[in-house]
């Protein structure tokens, strides 16, 4: 039997490194789950969270930052007894959903406990109690709708990952076979690599898929249905996937005579496009899909995606064949064309991060205030360390490249700087490539190490509520929702909501009830704000009515200070009354 030479041990030991790297980055991904993090945030509601009613409302209006779908059965009102007061079916209406309860409830504290999706198909769960009358116990949900399974959000991340390392193990090494894969090596290995990335993209669509059933409904691994299928198939986060799996399947039929060594121009051409196209499919189903500025967010995250997969597929193919199976005029051709490659990716990959990042911080006080910007953080320290190891192997490249230029020139190698870390002593040419091989591939290790812990922090960040999200909803000074009062005509009853209720603009809200708490149809608004301690004159506030009872504007308070607020509701051709609340401002 043959003893295994240091060679064969160096690289075991290395596989099981990297083995225990992935584990470790697996434990990132299945470490303690948190609430279910998504873009969309609840940021008020009628009646507002602990508010405490002298009449039953006939309705209850959710407010989001941002446009959600329907779970369905997953928004409740209980009443003090524990029944449902909710009835019929919610209405959704871009951020706000309305639901209409049972006025004659009786006294006592309600609860209100909702499940939605926000744009970039993640559930929004929560729950926000108010009181009639007075204060009692509040009634607890059986039904748990705002409850997150720990192992369903974890596998969510798993799949993410797995994704992620699919693109890298798919993309990369289909780059170097089409452009730098020397014709006499063997094609079996990259091929295996290549097709294992192509599964792996597979599986993680499919779980996703799968993941997002119970991930919406909260429930277990296998708590779906059909018709909870049917409704993740029929939703934009679906077709995007149904769409990556086709993309899939038609580039397997194109990845066939190219791992055979040929493929034909067209091929390749259509080859990138068909990747292209697949991974365009990952920001349309997350976060960028429902930015700020959505076109600019999924360009960006593609950019993004594939000068990841470029670069650290790239390096596998590196530090797994071209640096093992090549000859030394081979490899001096291929590494001067890949550390191009690889700085190019490395420089997309920043600038496209920055860029990302700048559309979902928002503000530099965001990067420590908020999870999304502790871990984007984080992101950014690990690749600090993996581009210095790139710049130290692209340093290796071109003294390589400048020792071949002066080995062909007849001057041999220059004596005026000799390599970093390579021995002193006059080597051997032979002895300074194994060298040279040596110090490259450990540079190259560091990278693939740190690189793919980044992919697991990815992997978490995109379950995480952006930054600019979340200081927009810890902006209400941690409050349940934003200022709520009800001023009472002899004609009607005026709920009026301002948020954030703090210096600069600010969003008003009004709802207007009967005196028996029925909708009131108003035919024409009018508001003032004031603030006399200061001498701050009243100043119009423009209103746009939504429906007949409902109205919004959009008003800037320039200070500080308890304004006066003064509303003018008319209800017909010849009655008006009007109201006045005084509105701390911050």
């Amino acid at each position: 039997m043959s003893t295994m030479t240091a060679a064969n041990r160096r690289w075991l030991a290395r596989a099981a490194a990297g083995f225990g790297l992935l584990l470790a980055a697996l434990g990132m991904l299945l470490g303690p789950a948190g609430p279910a993090s998504a873009h969309a945030v609840l940021v008020g509601s009628t009646p507002a969270n602990g508010s405490v009613l002298p009449s039953a409302p006939t309705e209850v209006v959710l407010i989001f930052s941002e446009s959600v779908n329907q779970v369905p059965d997953k928004i409740r009102v209980l009443g003090p007894d524990g029944s449902r007061v909710d009835r019929g079916q919610p209405k959704f209406s871009g951020t706000t959903v309305t639901i209409a309860v049972d006025g004659s409830a009786p006294q006592g504290t309600f609860l209100v406990s909702y499940r939605v999706i926000s744009a970039d198909s993640h559930p929004v769960a929560g729950g926000l109690t108010y009181s009639v009358g007075a204060p009692s116990t509040p009634p607890t949900d059986d039904a748990n709708a705002t409850r997150v399974d720990a192992t369903v959000s974890a596998a969510v991340s798993v799949a993410k990952y797995l994704g992620y390392a699919g693109l890298v193990l798919l993309i990369g090494p289909v780059l170097v076979l089409s452009l730098l894969w020397p014709r006499r090596l063997p094609r079996r290995g990259p091929a295996r690599l290549v097709w294992t990335g192509l599964g792996l993209v597979t599986v993680a669509t499919v779980a996703g898929l799968w993941l997002q059933m119970p991930y919406t409904n909260g429930g277990g691994l296998f708590d779906v249905t059909g018709s909870e299928l049917q409704d993740v198939l029929a939703s934009t986060f679906g077709a995007v996937h149904l769409v990556r799996l086709g993309v899939l399947l038609a580039a397997a039929i194109l990845l066939r005579p190219l791992l055979e060594g040929r493929a034909g121009r067209s091929d390749n051409i259509l080859l990138a496009v068909l990747l292209a196209a697949g991974l365009a499919t990952w920001p349309l189903a997350g976060h960028a899909a429902a930015a700020a500025v959505p076109a600019v967010s999924v360009v960006v995250d593609v950019v993004h995606l594939a000068a990841m997969a470029v670069w650290l597929g790239g390096l596998v193919m590196l530090v797994g064949f071209l640096l093992r199976q090549t000859d030394e005029r081979e490899l001096g051709a291929i590494l001067p064309i890949w550390s191009r490659w690889a700085a190019t990716a490395v420089s997309a990959l920043v600038l496209a991060g920055t860029v990302q990042g700048l559309l979902e911080i928002g503000t530099p006080k965001a990067l420590l205030d908020t999870t999304y910007g502790r871990l984007l953080l984080a992101k950014i320290g690990l690749l600090a360390v993996a581009l210095v190891a790139a710049a130290y192997a692209r340093q290796l490249v071109r003294r390589r490249v400048a020792a071949d230029a002066a080995a062909l020139s007849g001057h041999g190698p220059s004596t005026d700087e000799p390599a970093a870390d390579l021995p002193t002593e006059e080597p051997t040419a032979e002895a300074a490539g194994v060298a040279g091989r040596r110090w490259l591939r450990r540079s190259v290790w560091v990278e693939l190490t740190v690189t793919a812990v980044i992919l697991a922090v990815s992997a978490t960040l995109v379950q995480t509520t952006p930054a600019r999200t979340a200081v927009a909803n810890s902006a209400t000074g941690g409050r349940q929702g934003p200022f709520t009062a009800s001023a009472t005509s002899s004609l009607y009853r005026l709920e009026v909501q301002i948020d954030p209720a703090q210096v600069g603009n600010n969003t008003i809200h009004l709802y207007a009830y009967t005196p028996d708490n029925q909708p009131q149809r108003v035919v024409e608004w009018k508001a003032t704000a004031a603030l006399p301690d200061k001498g701050v004159e009243p100043v119009d506030i423009p209103l746009l009515p939504l429906v007949d009872y409902h109205a919004t504007g959009e008003i800037s308070l320039p200070t500080a200070g308890q304004w006066q607020l003064k509303f003018t509701l008319r209800t017909s051709d010849i009655d008006q009354a009007t109201v006045t609340t005084t509105v701390p401002i911050k």
